[in-house]
């Protein structure tokens, strides 16, 4: 029975208090509730328009940190949003449940059996969600309606303040950062590592100035997403932001790309075109694969970005324009300088203030949250229920190198949605959870040791270098409900048998794996 009694709610009071003062407060929030209520899993969702994001989790794989929920296209969460109160589905609900076969420690085909949110509303705005999870069946039917909106209304509350802290931090970090800077944000940016929190504290720092900024990384890493987040969080974010691959133009025609021509310059010119500075005018201009420039194209841009002056090819007229320039490049402009192939004053005009964005390989935890986040996006596009990474999978995904970075695993992942599906389609797979596996992962260069680990089914630990949190108790119930399940499958599921083998009485291992939620075959007597 999941009782919430009297010293359970103060006892969550007192850790929601403390939590908004944490550093982790989404975290401590999630540690409150579920030390409140026993589930195998918590998440807590924050709400903006019709979009409920992640915050924090415990239970769930790390994917999960990565996704997206519309909440119209989850019916779960839709009826949770849509509810002032509490809201407890039957075990027999035929509602699809958006974590199913996410459960740490349990089978990726098993779905979840109980589920229940809580809606956090404040003023009557909903501000976000919690949900709860069990692989058991009725875990949650006990728990007192009045407790549940209790909880609710301190969670609420909690969140608006910890997301209202939050801010005032970031605003707080901003004015600092700016001082710094003497005389001087929707493009979502997936990632938790130290990396990308570097790479977004230098977005946020600049983002606001008119500065000029050179963005150099490799291929993939995804630089033009750094470019609309630079756009989107300044103060040209209402005009336009317009786009030109120096790369695809051909040299001739290059002039007239950026600056505009008149009817008549050139063989072809059969009537006036607005160059893309003109377009960009009150906006910002993104030159990407900058270090494909022809260098005699290189001292007419320079001039363009010092004056904030054009000339359209074939006309006298200079006109004034204010351009904010931002330049992307996966070649090391400063070695292309050395060199003779780039102008050392542009590209010194160009790199007021330098951003790298780092490759994926760096980014140690990322690829997890990249993952979920990709397998989401084409769970929708492909019209599936549920689309899920199995533990091995992500394992392989962390050990591969990933030369095309961000770019290559969104290709793998949705390469590897296709084949789950259809292999989901031609084996008839019921239950609505399309899990990709470590076949469906194509293309994918793996040492030996780790093909290895994930064809012998060991297991398998995340290999990134951060140090992840360890849940003791859902460690041991894992732990235990392997124990269990193996002593069944080698005594043929007679508990009698596997009782003696994990020296437990049969009555006790009956309640154990009950509890635990262990499914097994009807019992084979000897």
């Amino acid at each position: 029975m999941n009782q919430v009694s009297n010293n359970a709610l103060l006892s969550f009071a007192l850790d929601l208090a403390s939590a908004v003062t944490q550093p982790n407060r989404f975290e401590q929030l999630v540690y409150a509730v579920r030390a409140t209520i026993n589930c195998d899993a918590v998440v807590l969702l924050s709400h903006s328009n019709g979009v409920l994001t992640p915050l924090a989790q415990r239970g769930l794989s790390e994917d999960l940190m990565g996704r997206r929920f519309i909440i119209d296209e989850h019916p779960r969460l839709k009826a949770i949003s849509s509810d002032h109160y509490p809201v407890r589905f039957p075990t027999d609900s035929p509602l699809p449940d958006p974590y199913d076969g996410m459960v740490l420690g349990h089978d990726e085909n098993l779905p979840v059996h109980s589920c229940m949110g809580v809606p956090l509303y404040l003023e009557g705005k909903l501000i976000g969600v919690v949900t709860l999870d069990s692989i058991q069946p009725g875990v949650f039917d006990d728990i007192d309606a009045r407790a549940l909106e209790i909880i609710g209304t301190m969670a609420a509350m909690t969140l608006n303040t910890a997301i209202l802290m939050e801010q005032l931090e970031n605003q707080s970090q901003h004015a600092q950062n700016v001082l710094k800077v003497i005389g001087e944000q929707s493009s979502e940016m997936i990632g938790q590592s130290k990396a990308m929190q570097d790479l977004k504290q230098s977005i946020n720092l600049v983002a606001s100035s008119d500065f000029s900024i050179l963005i150099e990384g490799e291929t993939g890493v995804g630089k033009e997403l750094v470019a609309r987040a630079l756009h989107e969080h300044s103060s040209r974010a209402e005009a336009p932001m317009v786009y030109v691959n120096c790369a695809a133009i051909p040299h001739h025609l290059i002039e007239s790309e950026l600056f505009g021509h008149v009817k008549g310059a050139f063989t072809g010119a059969d009537r006036d075109r607005d160059g893309k500075f003109l377009l960009a005018d009150g906006g910002t201009l993104l030159l990407d694969e900058i270090g494909e420039l022809p260098l005699e194209v290189q001292g007419t841009l320079l001039r363009a970005i010092q004056n904030q002056e054009i000339q359209a090819v074939g006309k006298d007229q200079i006109r004034k324009v204010n351009v904010r320039i931002i330049a992307a490049t996966n070649r090391h402009l400063e070695a292309e300088v050395a060199e003779n192939r780039f102008r050392a004053d542009l590209f010194h005009r160009l790199s007021v203030f330098p951003i790298h964005v780092p490759p994926l390989r760096e980014r140690q935890g990322d690829v997890p949250v990249l993952a979920g986040f990709f397998a989401e996006r084409f769970r929708r596009k492909l019209g599936l229920q549920q689309l899920t990474l199995s533990a091995s999978a992500i394992y392989m995904l962390e050990a591969y190198h990933w030369p095309g970075n961000v770019r290559e695993l969104e290709h793998v992942i949705s390469r590897a949605a296709l084949f789950s599906k259809a292999e989901a389609v031609k084996t008839g797979q019921t239950n609505g959870i399309t899990i990709i596996s470590p076949a469906h992962l194509t293309g994918l260069q793996i040492d030996n040791s780790i093909q290895e680990k994930i064809q012998s089914n060991e297991t398998l630990r995340p290999i990134t270098g951060h140090q992840e949190t360890i849940d003791l108790r859902l460690e041991t119930e894992a732990y235990q409900r392997n124990m269990i399940r193996k002593a069944l499958e080698t005594n043929e599921g007679n508990w009698t048998k596997a009782a003696q083998q994990l020296s437990m009485d049969r009555a006790n291992l009956a309640r154990l794996a009950k509890r635990l939620g262990v499914v097994v075959a009807k019992e084979v007597r000897s």
